[in-house]
């Protein structure tokens, strides 16, 4: 009577644990499985199409991945010790449905639409600060870049450090190559400018060509700056022209 009353027990243990199972599985380590020496670490392929057999599987099944949104995504990185997230995020992935930017401080901001992305974070085990959401699918997200105070995270790295970019505009007088080029906020070098003239601006006709990707000179605590190059100076008409400045925070 003993032993029934055990085995009735531990039958009971099993089968509270299987349903437990079958509502969630919870890892943050080893995930133990029966693929033991094989590339799979899960095999959820039971349920396929089975036409190939002559028995027709309507029912199929997808791994769905919950929707999350990267304009509010914050890490919980107290764990981020080297050792329980040893590589500091770096690969995991997410499917993001939401549409803007990423969070300031966490990696480096980039703009996100809805989508597979994961997280860029090579060579890190405690810090996320140089990581970076990226879409899954191959290529170089696209960036849009405005006039946003904080800037426009690039796809450009310089050392390790990003570059950003801002939108801008500045009006010249005629017979002068000094202008105003306002610094965006947290400047500590430029890395480039474009300087163009597009249709709409300004009281010219906008042809939309490039007038200049050089500065003289540009002081980044005045904006003071002066067009042109140490071999040739170049004297805008008098109008108003936008710009593209690139640079390092």
């Amino acid at each position: 009577m003993k032993n029934i009353f055990r085995s009735v027990v531990a039958l009971s243990l099993v089968t509270i644990g299987f349903a437990s199972l079958s509502a969630q599985v919870s890892s943050n380590g080893v995930v133990v499985n029966n693929t033991v020496g094989e590339n799979p670490f899960f095999d959820a392929s039971t349920n396929f199409d089975t036409a190939s057999t002559g028995t027709p599987n309507n029912v199929g099944k997808g791994l769905y991945f919950p929707t999350t949104n990267l304009t509010t995504w914050t890490f919980k990185t107290a764990n981020m010790d080297g050792i329980t997230y040893p590589t500091a995020f770096d690969g995991m992935i997410v499917y993001n449905g939401a549409t803007g930017n990423t969070v300031s401080g966490q990696g480096v901001q980039v703009a996100v639409t809805p989508g597979f992305y994961y997280f860029s974070n090579p060579g890190q085990s405690t810090s996320i600060a140089n990581g970076r959401w990226l879409p899954m699918g191959g290529g170089s997200p696209k960036f849009d870049v405005t006039t946003a105070a904080a800037g426009t995270a690039t796809n450009t790295l310089v050392a390790g450090a990003q570059v950003y970019a801002i939108k801008g505009q500045f009006t010249t007088t005629a017979g002068s190559t000094a202008v105003t080029i306002t610094p965006p906020t947290g400047i500590t070098s430029m890395y480039g400018i474009t300087i163009y003239k597009k249709a709409g601006v300004g009281t010219g006709n906008g042809n939309k060509v490039v007038y200049a990707r050089d500065l003289y000179s540009y002081d980044i605590a005045t904006g003071a700056a002066v067009t042109g190059s140490q071999s040739m100076s170049v004297v805008y008409p008098q109008d108003t022209y936008e710009y593209i400045l690139e640079y390092l925070k």
